[in-house]
């Protein structure tokens, strides 16, 4: 910590019109959060699939044979698509012949192909003090000896929070799911959300004078995200600023 807060430092004075006036660290609280949910791969439909089910829709068909010889192609293809198509309930057979479903009627309307993925999991980052889940992972957590006190202004209701917003969660995992993968895969319902413990993130705070400009402000080190948070910066101006220059000059 002590080495980060140095090289901080460094760079903030660079100007020499910038004075540090005071120095100071904090936690933040962090909740994890265990999220199941069930993805989708959401693609444009494949021809072959189309005719199929136009075929299906239009005339009566017991078997895959009847499909090959009116589409001309090799019943392997046919079969793996009828296998994959009833897999996902966009066909089923009543009265001996193949129909659409409701959903099959419904995707091959969009010309849209979705299948349902196997139910996966996922570990989320929340940060009372944003509102806001952060887009880092667990493994980002680093383990200090020594932690500084709790953020000034944490609000401890929103610390010991346990249920979390739907939308959040999902435009969270949507959004990880785009930066792990370059799949279609679409994530549109979640099956459970758990919080789990509760880790303590060191920030580092400055309160900078600008002789030049004449003007006192404050920069934070958020060490998980491992920037400056403008988000706490604006928390701590909106609440001390009208105290800064008769405190510190």
């Amino acid at each position: 910590m002590l080495k980060i807060q140095q090289r901080l430092m460094r760079e903030l004075q660079q100007n020499r019109h910038v004075k540090i006036v005071k120095a100071t660290d904090w936690c933040i609280p962090i909740r994890t959060i265990e999220v199941t949910y069930e993805p989708i791969r959401r693609s444009t439909m494949d021809v072959l699939m189309q005719m199929l089910l136009i075929s299906m829709q239009e005339a009566n068909f017991q078997n895959v044979q009847e499909l090959s010889e009116l589409l001309l192609v090799d019943p392997l293809f046919i079969e793996d698509l009828v296998s994959l198509m009833s897999r996902v309930r966009l066909i089923e057979q009543s009265e001996g012949f193949y129909t659409l479903t409701p959903k099959g009627q419904q995707q091959l309307a969009r010309g849209i192909f979705e299948e349902e993925l196997e139910v996966e999991t996922a570990t989320l980052l929340f940060s009372p003090c944003h509102q806001a889940i952060l887009p880092v992972g667990e493994d980002e957590i680093e383990e200090f000896d020594e932690l500084p006190p709790p953020y000034r202004y944490v609000d401890k209701e929103a610390e010991q929070q346990e249920q979390f917003d739907e939308a959040m969660l999902l435009i969270a995992l949507q959004q990880e799911e785009q930066e792990a993968s370059s799949s279609q895969k679409i994530i549109e319902t979640i099956v459970t959300s758990e919080a789990k413990q509760i880790n303590d993130i060191p920030c580092l705070e400055f309160l900078l004078y600008d002789k030049e400009q004449d003007i006192i402000y404050v920069r934070v080190w958020n060490t998980l995200l491992n920037k400056w948070d403008e988000e706490l910066e604006r928390q701590l101006t909106d609440q001390e600023q009208p105290q800064w220059r008769a405190q510190y000059l």
